[in-house]
């Protein structure tokens, strides 16, 4: 198969997305997303000069991504380091913003202790300069990892599917530029592949009921150049049974202490899926994931979000629409739904769990701690 080179028009690679910085306008610092809500149809800026209009950010998804809400975490905490304001509070705030997801913690626990560290010691403005630092750190180390798993996932791959041939791979969400201070989790691998010639095809999940695929993932295959199709959460089924699947590379938002996974609301089915057809399950994501203050999957808080997202029908929180939560109604009056964020998938379903230490293979307690000793990133707090 060609190299990238000579599938993307004039043999250039698209501009790095400029997803999350730092800026100090004449007005005072701020951290300015690319709001998530409004790919692909717009690339607009979100500008959050405090941390409630993060935290606000983060809720309603135009930030997201576990490796990038640790990031948002560790900017938030600088941010009210900045403006003198409660940097503790600042923090606690940030970490409650969405449970599920373990790096938004680790991000401004980080951040806030280099701040306190400095404080006892220095002034405010030199703390702050501190904390500043310590989040750019942090951002930099995530572009770093995002790197290293790319290479241990493209390895892994050819390990799991000899013969050559290129892989045809099943993602699900988006796990790209999107939610990484680099390319991304199991997205850069799908990507780190095709750049080598190595990728068939890239099979993208919908995923209902807030389109993350269909917006984003295939936002960022389309603008890299990548082969790929877009399909409904149910019809993955019908795919593996057709065979057109080789192995499935999801990302995660918690990794609990036996391996157990919580990733967004759909991969647990597409475990059993692959275990029954004989498929690799591959989850790629940072130590920063790994919780082992969390003994297992049963002990992961999975956010519940409106039950609007489920009776209504719309791509984003707060659409424009006739609905109470702003889509269109497609349920009746009353209706009650479900709607976890996230599943967990337990770790005999589990291939492998790839990371910027490493590849566990078979997933175990013991072989995920032992990684994580390796790794200056896990702590506990």
């Amino acid at each position: 198969m060609a190299d990238q080179d000579a599938q993307t028009p004039v043999g250039i690679e698209p501009p790095a997305l400029s997803v999350l910085r730092w800026t100090e306008p004449p007005e005072g610092p701020a951290v300015v997303l690319l709001d998530q809500t409004r790919l692909p149809a717009e690339e607009v800026e979100l500008v959050c000069a405090d941390v409630p209009t993060l935290v606000r950010a983060i809720r309603t998804l135009a930030v997201r991504g576990a490796p990038l809400l640790g990031i948002a975490g560790g900017y938030g905490v600088a941010l009210a380091a900045a403006r003198g304001e409660d940097v503790a509070q600042a923090a606690e705030l940030l970490e409650q913003a969405r449970p599920t997801a373990v790096n938004l913690g680790y991000g401004a626990r980080r951040v806030a202790r280099a701040y306190q560290e400095a404080a006892g010691s220095g002034s405010g403005p030199e703390a702050a300069a501190v904390a500043l630092a310590e989040a750019r750190a942090l951002h930099r180390e995530d572009a770093e990892a995002s790197g290293r798993m790319a290479q241990y996932g493209l390895e892994l791959l050819a390990e799991l599917l000899p013969g050559g041939g290129g892989h045809r791979l099943l993602t699900h969400c988006n796990t790209g530029a999107l939610v990484s201070g680099g390319a991304g989790t199991a997205f850069a691998v799908a990507l780190r592949a095709h750049r080598k010639g190595s990728l068939r095809h890239l099979w993208v999940d919908e995923t209902r009921p807030l389109l993350q695929g269909a917006r984003l993932t295939a936002y960022e295959a389309g603008r890299n150049g990548m082969p790929y199709s877009l399909l409904t959460d149910s019809a993955a089924g019908s795919l593996f049974a057709a065979g057109e699947v080789d192995a499935v590379i999801i990302g995660a938002d918690r990794i609990a202490a036996d391996g157990s996974v919580a990733n967004k609301v759909g991969s647990y089915p597409l475990a059993v899926l692959a275990k029954y057809h004989h498929v690799p399950f591959v989850v790629v994501a940072p130590t920063t994931t790994v919780d082992l203050e969390t003994v297992d999957g049963t002990s992961i808080v999975v956010e519940q979000r409106s039950a609007t997202e489920v009776t209504e029908f719309t791509s984003k929180p707060g659409a424009r629409g006739g609905g109470e939560g702003g889509g269109t109604v497609v349920a009746p009056p009353g209706t009650k739904a479900y709607n976890p964020a996230f599943d967990i998938t337990p770790p005999e379903l589990v291939t492998a769990i790839v990371t910027e230490e490493g590849v566990i293979s078979p997933v175990t307690g013991v072989g995920l701690a032992e990684l994580c000793a390796r790794s200056s990133q896990v702590t506990i707090s």
